[in-house]
């Protein structure tokens, strides 16, 4: 079996599982921890954990269930309008805890059914807003399978999104959706400061640019979600947050919640910082 090896761990996130499981269970002990609440699917950051693993954690943490979960199917990728869709097709991915079987039936219907780039194992990207969440999944869900799809901020995300939960219902599968995203990268390092710089420009980015995306992804509005990202920078990644939209709506989600709000200059106070939220979308 081709397996997608580990690109980031011992850098962005620990390379034991010893070392993971302990991240893991500080991650949950912190704020408010998980939340229970019937969730199907969420948002979370992808920085290294040491800046956003926490609201990562307990997105994925709760999304749990007492039903067995088959599949999780994972949104995420920096891509352009223009970049062409993928899919992980086969084989399994590698984590610290332990490979994530690929669920190819599930990911075979999809490629059927949309123009989607098939990908295999060994010439799957090394990306970030991925490979983040990976050993959460495992952690969690040790028997459940995966999808990983990187989808492109533009409408063709919202039919990538809800014909990957029709998919998976003509299979029966219990699936949960996770879309990976950051938010506003404000600051030189980033190449915008329309904000000018200090509190000021942190203030900005939290209770206004921030806040107007994290509001589109609350209301599942999918094109606003995308017009944000574009627009306004606000989201490195709104092709993934708009199809985690469109799939919670296709699974029946009618209300979000909104688990955590954080950015970098908490951790390392300087002139470049990025945002990070944690959604969990539900039935009521």
């Amino acid at each position: 079996m081709e397996i997608k090896k580990m690109a980031f761990a011992g850098s962005w996130y620990p390379a034991g599982s010893d070392e993971c499981e302990a991240s893991i269970q500080g991650f949950l002990k912190e704020k408010q921890g998980p939340l229970d609440g019937g969730f199907m699917g969420g948002i979370v950051p992808h920085a290294g954990w040491y800046y956003s693993g926490s609201i990562a954690c307990r997105v994925i943490a709760s999304l749990k269930s007492d039903e067995k979960i088959d599949t999780i199917i994972l949104f995420g990728a920096h891509m352009h309008k223009q970049s062409e869709p993928f899919i992980l097709t086969h084989g399994a991915i590698e984590t610290p805890f332990g490979d994530i079987e690929v669920d190819r039936q599930l990911a075979d219907k999809i490629c059927s059914g949309i123009s989607i780039r098939p990908r295999s194992p060994l010439k799957f990207p090394d990306d970030n807003t991925l490979e983040l969440q990976y050993p959460f999944i495992k952690y969690f869900y040790p028997n459940a399978k995966i999808v990983v799809c990187g989808v492109a901020p533009s409408f063709f995300a919202s039919i990538i999104g809800s014909m990957a939960v029709e998919e998976a219902k003509n299979l029966s599968k219990k699936i949960r959706v996770i879309g990976s995203t950051d938010m506003t990268h404000y600051g030189p390092d980033f190449g915008f400061t329309s904000a000018g710089t200090g509190e000021k420009a942190v203030e900005w980015v939290k209770n206004e640019n921030d806040r107007n995306a994290v509001q589109a992804m609350m209301e599942m509005d999918e094109s606003k979600i995308i017009a944000e990202g574009l627009e306004n920078k606000n989201m490195c990644c709104p092709g993934a947050a708009c199809a985690t939209a469109a799939a919670c709506k296709k699974l029946g989600a009618a209300k979000a919640i909104e688990l955590d709000y954080a950015t970098s200059f908490e951790k390392t106070a300087s002139a470049s910082f990025v945002g990070y939220s944690g959604i969990l979308y539900s039935l009521s």
